[in-house]
């Protein structure tokens, strides 16, 4: 497999997976658990599975004290942008929240455009038109209900959190093998989760029967261990604008689960939001597939007005 197969063949398997973030969150606030201690078991479980991944592959889990903290800030921004998700949900129904998060692809963009000088193309537009069209026409909720300004905030807040994760990600480039790099993300991740409990003084929930450990173990494995596995996969292979395009996908997985889990009806306005948003998909994919393989990637550039050691983890370094 070439490694732009790979990279798209990765980037489908992360929306999946990472559009299963509802559905374990959902059954645990149903049963009064807080949100500390949902993403605490999230994050603390991926570590356990990852650990246990790594172990069986034989890799090394050493890496350098400078390394350390980098995984630690990046661990820190990808933690808060599932803080500040997880927390909209008490604010605003789970489809409306997953539906605004799917602003992040164009947050990605114009990030890279604005500190990268990445050139965004008509195709890269047309796909971020036809998916954020597809997003809405999936969207279900009641038009007469007004959105909550928090909840919005929240989930806009989440949305930047994550552009600046997949984009901090394309730009580190490292030896690390994508398991141990995102061992490390997840664990550094643990840390800020942790001392949110604290500050928030959300206290950590013993979890109780059987439907609540299979609920966390789906939120630590699927949208977390695989997702975040496959993404940075998909990042290193394609860069960071395809991969967020490919994200179009998560909210086709929830209405799936909707419909299958929940007994939704699949209607007509459903069917041609997952048409568009597999077209915005097929765009892109077709686009970088006529590229020249030294053209696939978006070329690094440093922050000029960072000071050279607060650049972490924007610049580009070879381990």
């Amino acid at each position: 497999m070439n490694s732009k197969v790979k990279g798209f063949v990765a980037g489908v398997l992360a929306a999946i997976f990472y559009g299963t973030n509802p559905l374990g969150a959902v059954y645990l606030y149903q049963d009064d658990i807080n949100s500390a201690s949902v993403l605490f078991y999230r994050y603390g479980l991926a570590v356990v599975f990852f650990a246990l991944w790594m172990m069986v592959k034989g890799e090394s889990f050493r890496i350098s004290w400078g390394h350390a903290i980098r995984f630690v800030v990046l661990g820190g921004v990808f933690a808060l942008s599932s803080i500040a998700l997880f927390l909209s949900f008490h604010y605003m129904d789970v489809g409306v929240a997953s539906t605004i998060l799917f602003s992040y692809p164009i947050m990605t963009a114009v990030l890279m455009v604005a500190f990268f000088h990445e050139r965004i193309t008509l195709t890269t537009t047309l796909s971020i038109a036809l998916a954020t069209l597809g997003i809405a026409m999936l969207y279900r909720g009641d038009g007469d209900v007004a959105l909550s300004s928090v909840g919005v905030v929240l989930v806009l807040l989440s949305s930047l959190l994550y552009a600046v994760y997949i984009i901090s990600v394309n730009q580190w480039t490292t030896s690390y093998s994508p398991l141990k790099f995102t061992f490390w993300i997840v664990l550094g991740g643990l840390f800020s989760i942790v001392a949110f409990s604290f500050v928030s003084g959300e206290h950590l929930q013993m979890l109780h029967g059987t439907r609540q450990w299979v609920s966390a173990v789906q939120l630590a494995l699927l949208p977390t261990v695989l997702s975040l596995y496959f993404m940075t996969v998909s990042i290193n292979n394609i860069g960071s604008t395809p991969s967020a395009i490919m994200g179009a996908l998560e909210p086709v997985t929830g209405v799936f689960i909707g419909c299958v889990v929940f007994s939704e009806t699949f209607s007509l306005r459903l069917a041609i939001g997952i048409v568009l948003v597999l077209s915005a998909v097929i765009i892109i994919i077709m686009a970088r597939s006529d590229k020249k393989p030294q053209e696939a990637a978006p070329k690094r550039y440093r922050i000029s007005f960072v000071p050279p050691r607060l650049r972490f983890p924007f610049h580009r370094k070879h381990e």
